[in-house]
């Protein structure tokens, strides 16, 4: 099949378009390179020996994701995974019109011009934050959503309904929702893995530039959480895991021919602390991660982790990586790029 990825230089969308391309499909990628680097596309050419077609356009341009459309209208799009979008989860906080501006309007826009092009089978890179602070762990797709902790959040939960409503709306759309919990890891390789700019707003990343020594210490955000530690408890899931999900998404929705709207969790079911991920990584690097304690932030939680039997029902899908293993990708990845994409 022929798939447009939006996000496709990000972090998760290099590693699907690298599980894509692996799976014989033709992939366009779209990316505005706000907080990614067109290196990652490039190492995965390498990794796979095929060919990425890239754009650089930002989603919010209607008339440059028409002319996306329009060069490939010699072969229509069979599917669009949308992974594109801002996604910190504090930044959210501080800029919440930053946040609805970008990933809804990116959305809409998306969605107008797929309309338009008559494309309408999408995969959307959605959250487990829409469940907010959930009432039972672990999570199922079944569980309330409708009050995210964070704006970041609500603009994956707003998504979700427009997608659902323009299901509902028209028999023609087949949607399916992925809602992650915490993706980490990196390419067995260590040649594409995180590489987020500025100041990490997650765990793993931040972790491994301690370890690599481009900042002194790891800042942990809460220790008074009701917790076996006192730390956040988190789903964290490799991204290969998580790029495979996609994968089996897609061929879920081209195999059973499926109309409407799909929803599954990809997580692990396990959660583990922060604590307990830092000393994971600690054995994985063979080395100490000096750590300071904060109050907590904004948005944050106790607990979250899913219940993903679900997709191992219905796609066939299951988890592979285990902490452990999610911990030596992620620091192979760092230890041979320090710097990430710019080295």
């Amino acid at each position: 099949m022929k798939i447009l990825v939006t996000g496709a230089s990000g972090f998760i969308g290099s590693h699907t378009v690298l599980v894509l391309l692996e799976a014989g499909h033709e992939v366009v990628g779209v990316d505005n390179l706000t907080n990614s680097s067109r290196e990652s596309l490039r190492r995965v050419e390498s990794l796979t020996h095929r060919r990425v077609r890239f754009i650089e356009a930002d989603i919010r341009d209607r008339a440059a994701m028409a002319d996306v459309m329009k060069a490939s209208s010699d072969r229509p799009f069979d599917a669009v995974m949308h992974l594109a979008g801002l996604k910190a989860v504090s930044e959210s906080t501080q800029q919440p019109l930053t946040y609805y501006e970008n990933n809804l309007d990116g959305t809409l826009a998306l969605l107008n011009v797929m309309q338009s092009a008559d494309i309408r089978r999408i995969i959307f890179s959605s959250s487990a934050t829409v469940y907010g602070d959930p009432v039972a762990v672990p999570i199922p797709e079944t569980a309330p959503v409708g009050q995210p902790a964070h704006p970041y959040g609500y603009t994956k939960l707003m998504i979700e309904r427009v997608l659902c409503d323009l299901a509902s709306a028209d028999p023609r759309w087949s949607v399916a929702l992925l809602r992650y919990f915490n993706p980490v890891g990196a390419h067995p390789s260590g040649q594409i893995g995180e590489d987020p700019s500025g100041t990490p707003n997650n765990l793993v990343p931040f972790i491994s530039q301690v370890a690599v020594g481009r900042r002194d210490a790891l800042t942990l955000y809460g220790d008074d959480y009701p917790t076996s530690d006192g730390t956040g408890v988190r789903d964290y899931i490799h991204v290969m895991d998580l790029a495979r999900g996609h994968l089996a998404a897609l061929d879920y929705l081209a195999g059973h021919d499926v109309t409407g709207s799909r929803i599954w969790n990809l997580g692990t079911g396990r959660g583990y602390s922060v604590r307990e991920v830092v000393a994971a990584f600690e054995k994985a690097a063979e080395r100490t991660i000096p750590v300071r304690v904060a109050p907590r932030r904004p948005g944050d939680i106790a607990a979250c982790y899913a219940d993903p039997t679900l997709a191992q029902a219905q796609l066939g899908w299951r988890p592979e990586y285990k902490l452990d293993a999610m911990m030596r990708d992620a620091w192979n990845w760092q230890r041979q790029n320090p710097a990430g994409y710019s080295d």
